[in-house]
């Protein structure tokens, strides 16, 4: 074990697919120098330009280029800096890479990893704040993965890589310098989570930083009376509905935190699913389920205006409050 920052230990787990796989290869905007967030840092040395591939400022080129190394036999892993770049590759995202396997037969596939950082990046406005999640969980054929962790951003990383489909991958853009233990032997499910907390009253489900402001409402609720099980999606689509279904089923509450917008985002999936499940709480009595998410704004740039469009565990401590008491 060793203590590894949420950049590190991604360029830890790229290292190790890149040693044990000689087709895995990197290509993005400033790879050379590490990576804007320290995510591809020594590998430039270790595997040198031919694998580790600066490209010019075009997400659509970046983005097309991985389509056509993954159908001749490679398995890039695209860096696009942030998940608002993105939007200028989604032609090829949701149109090539993900559809690709089913349009011909599948005698293609695209063993591309898709790095987009999600979430509120602090004073950087609402064209470098935005969780888009949600989007991709909608594209058939995209695997969504969202690690919280150090340790989870090593081990998902490998998973995606080995999965051999199109992965969009959300890391978070303000968890990079995060440091916790991180065994560089771990292994990961895609389609598995993780309760992070074991409690009884109530379930809360979320996935990436929200995960953290979740654990910490957790905290402050055990002070008030109430045991939160914290469950880390890790993975929405596929997502692990027997892990949330088993939970609702123990504590009769469940709700779900995510720092996306709530209108339409992938909590309502959740919910929805719950819903119409038909299954009921402790003693069988209906489930309650409640949902929360970001405003429907855009991020502001001060820091007032930001504030407002971010969650806070205190929001999460009222919800949960709100929906044991009935």
């Amino acid at each position: 074990m060793a203590v590894m920052s949420y950049a590190g230990a991604a360029a830890a787990g790229l290292a190790a697919a890149m040693s044990a796989d000689p087709t895995v290869v990197a290509i993005g905007e400033d790879l050379g120098r590490g990576g804007i967030f320290g995510q591809y840092r020594g590998l430039i040395e270790t595997f040198g330009p031919e694998r580790v591939i600066d490209t010019p400022i075009s997400e659509a080129t970046i983005v097309g280029a991985a389509v056509g190394m993954a159908l001749t036999g490679l398995k890039p892993v695209v860096e696009l800096r942030v998940i608002d770049f993105a939007l200028c590759a989604m032609d090829e995202i949701v149109n090539q890479a993900a559809k690709n396997r089913f349009m011909f037969g599948g005698q293609g596939r695209i063993p591309a990893v898709i790095r987009m950082p999600i979430g509120i990046w602090s004073a950087s406005a609402a064209q470098h704040s935005q969780s888009l999640e949600s989007w991709f969980a909608h594209v058939p054929g995209l695997v969504v993965v969202a690690p919280a962790t150090p340790q989870d951003n090593h081990d998902l990383l490998r998973a995606a890589i080995r999965s051999g489909d199109p992965v969009a991958y959300f890391e978070h853009k303000e968890l990079w310098g995060v440091e916790a233990e991180v065994d560089a032997g771990g292994t990961a499910e895609l389609g598995r989570a993780r309760i992070a907390r074991a409690g009884g009253d109530l379930s809360i489900v979320t996935w990436s930083k929200a995960l953290h402001w979740s654990l910490e409402a957790a905290g402050l609720l055990a002070q008030q009376g109430i045991e939160a099980e914290v469950i880390d999606l890790r993975t929405l689509w596929p997502w692990d509905r027997h892990t949330v279904l088993d939970s609702a089923r123990r504590t009769g509450r469940v709700l779900v935190v995510h720092e996306s917008v709530q209108v339409a985002g992938f909590g309502a999936e959740i919910v929805a699913t719950l819903a119409e499940s038909g299954l009921g709480g402790p003693e069988g009595a209906p489930l309650a389920l409640a949902r929360l998410g970001g405003p429907r704004v855009p991020v502001g740039y001060s820091p007032a205006l930001e504030a407002q469009a971010r969650i806070a565990p205190e929001q999460i401590v009222a919800r949960a409050r709100a929906l044991v008491q009935g």
